[in-house]
């Protein structure tokens, strides 16, 4: 039985729906048409009878619905715990939240390692390529059929931004205010290549097997996800916060080992962030979704950012954090002055948190971005409904 944190929310489900099961199929970008498609979901207060307090978390790439309180499957504490829950910024005495698993992930809504209905096996490579934009619009299914018509707000960090802005994009009607932390407008080429880098290590893998891994017994590609998580969880981290945390201290030993077992601290904790990610996550997902990532533009196609952000309607607060070197404030500002460029200046707010942590301040900064998000909805709130 796995040992249960404390929350102020206590324990939450995951539930789930399913549509697109009939021969209605749901159309991707891509153009396919694919269904079944499950989501799962969990929420968070309570939707006021004038459905005017409606929350979307969108969560970053390795997360999922479970956004906080204890889950009743597993016992673990939500990954936005530091900002969800009663009296917090997000504040679920005062807000109805909803945080869904993404299209392609692996923990409740349909990825590639969920059945295929027409063959009775996962469906691995036979899943198809999909986009932030197919992962925005099943949460909209998932909105429909839970009756909200109206967003107050669209929030989350890194690739959660990301959905956050295409939901400013796609539905300008239904979204009164994005929050967008830590993110882009398209990811750089650096970006790119570090998904690149993550996705090489994993299809490097004997054990991939051109992603049937699958069958019992058969062997999880779990070096090569080890070491795709590696190489990502190290652009989560600023230069600073490592060496603060690691420096070049040896690790349970007092002089070199004059071998390639593990001398130095951040060596172990790299291999250890790889060993936990393997016990939770998907390979084949880690493929799917971080190209979806690589494939994200907020602009159209053929207009500039400008054009974009002019056709949208709602209000935004960009923040980001100045020791972020893989989502820079340079980002944020670029989506601040197209906003601005487009006539939408008084619909704009931008907080450039000093921190230390990198990327992963999106994760750890409550005192300093919990506030500005606090006001932030309360005006929204206050002035648009």
């Amino acid at each position: 039985m796995p040992r249960l944190e404390s929350s102020p929310l206590g324990l939450t489900e995951t539930l789930s729906i399913t549509f697109a099961a009939g021969p209605d199929k749901f159309k991707l970008e891509s153009g396919q048409h694919f269904g079944p498609i499950t989501v799962a979901y969990e929420t968070y207060g309570t939707l006021s009878p004038q459905h005017d307090n409606a929350i979307l978390i969108c969560h970053a790439l390795t997360g999922d619905a479970h956004a906080a309180g204890i889950s009743s499957e597993d016992g673990r504490v939500g990954w936005w715990e530091v900002l969800v829950g009663p009296g917090m910024p997000l504040d679920t005495d005062r807000y109805f939240i909803v945080c869904a698993n993404v299209l392609g992930g692996c923990k409740g809504t349909t990825g590639p390692g969920s059945l295929n209905p027409a063959t009775g096996q996962p469906y691995a490579l036979d899943f198809p390529v999909i986009t932030i934009e197919d992962m925005v619009r099943v949460q909209k299914k998932l909105l429909n059929y839970l009756g909200i018509e109206r967003l107050l707000t669209v929030i989350g960090g890194s690739m959660g931004g990301m959905q956050a802005l295409s939901w400013a994009v796609q539905y300008p009607e239904m979204v009164a205010s994005a929050i967008p932390i830590a993110t882009s407008p398209a990811l750089t080429a650096q970006g790119i290549a570090w998904d690149e880098i993550g996705r090489r290590a994993i299809m490097a893998d004997a054990n991939w097997d051109h992603g049937n891994y699958y069958a019992p017994g058969h062997p999880r590609p779990d070096a090569g996800l080890a070491v795709a998580r590696m190489v990502g969880h190290l652009t989560y981290l600023s230069e600073e916060s490592m060496s603060n945390k690691f420096g070049r201290r040896l690790r349970n030993r007092d002089r070199y080992s004059y071998s390639f077992n593990v001398d130095f601290e951040v060596e172990s904790y790299l291999q250890h962030q790889g060993e936990i990610f393997n016990r939770r996550f998907d390979p084949n997902s880690y493929l799917y979704i971080t190209r979806a990532m690589d494939y994200f533009d907020l602009r159209g196609q053929d207009e500039s950012l400008t054009e974009t952000f002019a056709r949208t309607k709602s209000d935004f607060l960009f923040i980001s954090f100045t020791s972020d070197w893989l989502y820079p404030p340079s980002q944020s500002q670029l989506m601040v002055d197209a906003l601005r460029e487009a006539g939408r200046g008084e619909a704009v707010e931008y907080f450039d948190a000093i921190s230390p942590y990198g990327h992963d301040a999106f994760l750890l900064e409550a005192q300093q971005q919990g506030p500005v998000i606090r006001r932030f909805l309360e005006r929204v709130q206050r002035e648009k409904f």
